[in-house]
């Protein structure tokens, strides 16, 4: 059914971001390319495997503990190739900004995004900038495209999954939107909370080059890790458990959370990646991801399953089973 209004559900990454894809998008546009609906789109050329992705940053506030929205920019996009399996290379970066901004705080933006670019070795190397009048905006928008190349013989898609491959993150979840939510509401509480954002290139590449059986990979950013698990077995023969007392969440974290209403398993994270991989090669995936800093507290968290198909169970504390959908609204607006 046609949708009357856009709202900010509609951008949330969950349910009805999934719907306005499927309904409009994905119809007006349907491609082979397209259909596939990864992180990136996955392109054959003559010398190879190309990646290429797109993404926008609207993140309220623009500054916030550990990171600021020129980063996010840089390392969100970085992310988005490195989870299917590419080298990132590089970078486009595209900015509307309004009438008014400080010239100061531009300068730290772009000078964040040099950094966060250098660090993870890519390079930015084009752009565009609109200036739109006072009010018509909200400070500054990003939008960053990145291209990178994949080993031909690295093929991760939801059709790959299998009862029995092993689910793990690769840290503690949910920091980033918990950082975002204490900045923006400006709680009189004391917490050492900071966005997780980073660049997982470095993280993923030793995966690749022990050529694990590496099945899938998603960093669990809008809708957080359940949104991110319902994506990989939507439309699938497989299910998937996860178990709850494995999932790495901070005390702090979830101490936020509740008095909130929110739900850590629904909160996104900007440095962290999920990945399935086949049993073999699980510990041996861990193993590595724990060598390296970014992955020091990964944790195997739960299973693909045969039962029931398409769907996410969580196996709570007590041994009980909790149906895991989709994330249905928004918990917090502009949160990347």
């Amino acid at each position: 059914m046609a949708e009357a209004q856009i709202t900010r559900a509609h951008g949330s990454g969950g349910l009805y971001t999934h719907r306005l894809i499927s309904n409009l998008f994905r119809q007006v546009f349907s491609n082979s390319i397209l259909d596939a609906l990864l992180d990136s789109a996955i392109i054959d050329s003559h010398q190879g495997k190309i990646a290429f992705t797109t993404d926008s940053h609207v993140v309220k506030p623009i500054f916030f503990p550990n990171d600021n929205i020129g980063s996010l920019a840089v390392n969100g996009t970085i992310n988005d190739l490195a989870v299917c399996g590419a080298t990132p290379l590089f970078l486009s970066c595209a900015l509307i900004i309004e009438e008014g901004f400080s010239y100061a705080d531009l300068e730290k933006i772009i000078e964040s995004m040099q950094a966060a670019a250098q660090a993870a070795g890519v390079q930015i190397v084009t752009g565009d900038t609109k200036v739109v009048g006072h009010g018509e905006a909200d400070g500054i928008f990003i939008n960053t495209s990145g291209i990178g190349v994949i080993n031909r013989n690295i093929n991760l898609r939801p059709e790959c999954l299998a009862s029995g491959d092993k689910i793990i993150v690769s840290g503690f979840l949910g920091e980033h939107e918990a950082a975002i939510i204490q900045a923006r509401l400006n709680l009189p509480v004391e917490t050492n909370i900071a966005s997780d954002c980073a660049a997982l290139n470095s993280l993923i590449a030793p995966l690749l080059e022990n050529e694990l059986n590496l099945k899938l990979m998603r960093d669990p950013t809008r809708g957080g890790l359940a949104t991110t698990l319902n994506e990989f077995v939507h439309a699938q023969n497989v299910g998937i458990i996860i178990t709850e007392n494995c999932i790495p969440i901070r005390d702090t974290v979830r101490g936020l959370c509740e008095p909130l209403g929110f739900d850590p398993l629904y909160l996104a994270s900007e440095g962290k990646v999920v990945i399935v991989v086949g049993p073999e090669d699980a510990e041996k995936a861990l193993s590595i991801l724990k060598s390296h800093p970014l992955g020091k507290d990964a944790a195997i968290v739960g299973e693909i399953t045969s039962d029931p198909p398409g769907k996410v169970l969580l196996k709570t504390q007590i041994g009980t089973y909790r149906l895991l959908d989709m994330l249905t609204g928004e918990m917090l607006p502009r949160i990347c």
